[in-house]
């Protein structure tokens, strides 16, 4: 059996993280045993990144043929291109990209990428994404398309959407563990260090990325030391000495920069961290809740049910 197929497609003015993201999921997942045939294809030889980095002269589409069961992927450009005549206006790629959907071929987006599907009339009837400060343009732009905000990822039979950049990765690691498993693409994430896998449902926002908006080296030292440690139950006197401060002083310090509670920003670590383990079936409730530092599933069960929103 032949290994599947990933075709990035690089476009002038794509966000590199949008391409690099996506294509090292797929590349990590050779180490464990499923190896994908990878391969690229652009709209012109010659032409640069948004951020002006140049790229050598690649095949171009016209060159590629696309076949049932293979994954394009189609990584975000600069928001000033989305309706430029290199990305508007290439009606033979576009062509080129129906054809190779007709033929089974599935077409997943990253931010902006949305916008070639869209142009390329895969988004009619379909339900989509992408980065939150494009949804409304998106939906405006293609009106009988069903624009979904504030979620990471969409998936309608076979096309794909997310939103900004990491969500490229979430998208990636989702559909490893549709093909292979959550034990994979959990295997996977680890070794990229991402702290967490979130599903389509949860929001472009994380507690992981929340309440870190400030540029107070102490506090920092702090979260990273929670989210690291978890599994310690950690304690107000070793937070302070990490942080270097009195507690009374740490825990005035960490609601001025953050505007919550040292307890209530470890619960809802601990929240996070226990719904990512809950996708693993290799982990019981047991060990999840050992994980998370606490003594009980009931407690578990507990801070889950009164923190909802963190999914």
């Amino acid at each position: 059996m032949t290994n599947p197929r990933i075709t990035f497609v690089l476009s002038p003015h794509l966000h590199l993280l949008d391409l690099a993201g996506p294509m090292q999921v797929f590349q990590e997942a050779g180490m464990y045993g499923q190896p994908y045939d990878i391969r690229w294809c652009c709209y012109e030889r010659d032409f640069t990144s948004s951020v002006g980095l140049g790229f050598a002269e690649s095949a171009c589409f016209e060159d590629v043929t696309l076949e049932s069961g293979e994954y394009v992927f189609i990584p975000g450009v600069s928001s000033s291109q989305i309706h430029s005549k290199t990305v508007a206006g290439n009606k033979r790629f576009y062509k080129w990209l129906r054809e190779g959907y007709a033929k089974g071929a599935i077409v997943c987006s990253v931010c902006a990428g949305a916008f070639t599907l869209g142009y390329a009339g895969l988004l009619d009837g379909k339900r989509c994404t992408s980065h939150w400060r494009l949804v409304e343009e998106l939906q405006q732009t293609f009106p009988n398309a069903y624009v979904q905000p504030d979620v990471l990822f969409v998936q309608d039979e076979r096309v794909y959407t997310s939103a900004g950049i990491s969500a490229g990765i979430d998208l990636s690691l989702y559909i490893l563990e549709q093909r292979h498993g959550a034990l994979l693409a959990h295997n996977v994430a680890r070794e990229l260090v991402v702290y967490h896998r979130r599903s389509g449902t949860h929001q472009q926002t994380s507690v992981y990325l929340d309440y870190r908006n400030h540029v107070h080296v102490g506090i920092h030292k702090v979260q990273d030391w929670i989210i690291e440690h978890l599994h310690t139950a950690p304690s107000l006197e070793k937070l302070a000495a990490i942080a270097a401060m009195s507690i009374r002083h740490l825990t005035r310090i960490f609601r001025q920069v953050t505007g919550i509670s040292i307890n209530t920003y470890i619960t809802l670590i601990r929240c996070e961290v226990a719904r990512g383990l809950m996708n693993n079936p290799e982990y019981s409730m047991d060990t999840i809740a050992e994980r998370c530092g606490l003594q009980s599933v009931r407690q578990l069960r507990r801070i889950l049910a009164d923190n909802p929103e963190v999914a």
